[in-house]
C-alpha cells in the first residue's frame, strides 16, 4: 500500500482484503475506503486498491468508474443530488433542481466557487412518496420546498448537520464489529487452490490450441 491509507484505515483495509477467498473481491469495499480518506477516488488510491487486491490500476479503475457513487475527480464535501425523475418532476424536481442551481451558484456536475457543494441531477431517489426529494451524501435530507432548501443549505455552512451528514466519501459511520470470517491459512490455501485450478485450465487450453 506504500503507506497510502491513514493507520486506522489501513487496518481496514487489510481486514477487508481477508474477508474473501479472492483478494479481487475486496475492491468495491476497499474503493468506499478511498473515497472516504480524499473525498473521491483518487490515483493514489486506485494504486493502493490494486496493490491490495492483486490486480492492475486499469482493473480498479474500470470498476471504479462503472458505479454513480464513486468519483473519480475532487467534489465537494457535500454532494447534493436533486431527483427529476417521473413522481419528482410531476412534484417540482425540476423547478427544485434549479433553484439550487442558483443557490448554490453551479449548474449539475459542476462544484460551487468556495469548494462546500456539488450539484447533481439525480435519477431516482427511493423517496417518491415526499417528493421531490433531495439527498446530501446520500442521506436523505426532505428539503421539499425553496424555503427548505436554503435552511439546509444554512445549516451545512455552518456545521450545524455534521451529525447527521458527515462529509462525502464516509460510506457509514457504524464501524463492523463482528463478521463471518475464516481462518488466514484457510484462505491462503483457498487462493493457493483457485490458483493452480486457473493455471491448470489455461494450460488444457493452450494444449487444445
Amino acid at each position: 500500500m506504500s503507506g497510502y491509507f491513514r493507520p486506522e484505515l489501513r487496518q481496514r483495509a487489510e481486514e477487508l482484503v481477508t474477508l474473501y477467498p479472492r483478494r479481487r473481491s475486496a475492491t468495491i469495499p476497499l474503493l468506499h475506503l478511498v473515497q472516504e480518506q480524499d473525498g473521491y477516488v483518487s490515483e493514489a488510491g486506485i494504486e493502493a486498491v490494486a496493490a491490495l487486491t492483486e490486480t492492475t490500476p486499469a482493473e480498479v479503475r474500470g470498476t471504479a468508474s462503472f458505479y454513480d457513487m464513486f468519483h473519480l475527480e475532487p467534489v465537494g464535501r457535500y454532494l447534493v443530488g436533486v431527483c427529476t425523475n417521473i413522481a419528482c418532476l410531476l412534484a417540482g424536481g425540476e423547478e427544485m433542481l434549479e433553484h439550487a442551481e442558483r443557490v448554490l451558484g453551479c449548474a449539475p456536475g459542476g462544484t460551487s466557487s468556495d469548494g462546500l457543494f456539488t450539484l447533481e441531477e439525480s435519477e431516482c431517489l427511493a423517496d417518491c412518496n415526499l417528493a421531490p426529494c433531495v439527498q446530501v451524501n446520500y442521506r436523505y435530507v426532505r428539503a421539499r420546498t425553496p424555503d427548505e432548501f436554503d435552511a439546509l443549505v444554512g445549516e451545512l455552512c455552518e456545521g450545524r448537520r455534521d451529525q447527521d451528514i458527515p462529509p462525502h466519501g464516509t460510506h457509514s459511520r457504524v464501524k463492523r464489529q463482528v463478521t463471518l470470517r475464516a481462518a488466514k491459512d484457510e484462505v491462503a490455501a483457498e487462493r493457493t487452490r483457485q490458483r493452480d485450478a486457473r493455471a491448470q485450465r489455461d494450460a488444457a487450453r493452450e494444449e487444445t490450441t
